[in-house]
C-alpha cells in the first residue's frame, strides 16, 4: 500500500496500524510531505522499530 497516497481506512489495514497511528500518519503527510522512504515512518507517533518491522512488507512509497 502507498503511505503516500492512502487513505485513512486504507491507513488503518496495515499490521499494526490503528485508527490513532493511521491518523498519525496523515498529520504528517499534511505537515511536512511525502514520504521518501519507509524509514521515514519512524518519524510519525506511535511508530518504532518494531511496528516498522510488521508494516514494512505492506508499504510502498509509489
Amino acid at each position: 500500500m502507498n503511505v503516500n497516497s492512502a487513505t485513512l481506512e486504507e491507513l488503518e489495514r496495515l499490521p499494526g496500524v490503528g485508527p490513532a497511528t493511521a491518523r498519525a500518519i496523515l498529520e504528517y503527510r499534511r505537515t511536512r510531505g511525502f514520504f521518501s522512504s519507509v524509514e521515514d515512518l519512524l518519524h510519525v507517533k506511535g511508530i518504532g522499530l518494531k511496528k516498522l518491522e510488521g508494516m514494512r512488507r505492506a508499504v510502498t512509497l509509489q
